[in-house]
């Protein structure tokens, strides 16, 4: 009885320390216009998001993917906006994500980027110089 009682409070205390850590966002995700859905992985330590499925994929011709053709770099003009990594290199730290970068593929601008989970809610804020001038867009778990 003694060992069942450890090994539920041992399993117990493993589910509330993975909830305190950064793999909490790991998943599918929609934008807070819902046309875009973005997963966010792991690697390394490190956290990033790519964009999988946007409600408007494809060129006017309905058979080309979308390509980037807002972005500020031309060599990368040409590529299709499905797959692109557009949350780059979060670390997790003291219940945020921070140290990032989130790409705006409506605009082809980057910006720096950190993420707090609220609830189920993911809100990731975008700014040039300081958080406290940027802006928030709230995505939401699939």
């Amino acid at each position: 009885m003694k060992l069942l009682s450890l090994l539920t409070v041992s399993v117990f205390f493993s589910l509330v320390a993975n909830a305190q850590t950064g793999k909490v966002i790991v998943g599918k995700w929609f934008n807070e216009e819902k046309d875009g859905k973005v997963e966010i992985y792991e690697r390394g330590n490190k956290y990033y998001g790519k964009l999988i499925w946007m409600k408007d994929q494809f060129e006017p011709d309905g058979k080309t993917l979308r390509k980037d053709s807002k972005n500020k770099d031309t060599k990368l003009r040409s590529r299709t906006l499905l797959n692109t990594v557009i949350l780059n290199d979060f670390v997790y730290e003291d219940g945020k994500w921070i140290g990032g970068e989130v790409y705006d593929p409506k605009s082809g601008k980057t910006y720096s980027s950190e993420m707090k989970l609220k609830g189920e809610k993911l809100e990731i804020r975008g700014y040039v110089g300081n958080p406290m001038f940027g802006q928030t867009s709230v995505f939401t778990r699939e």
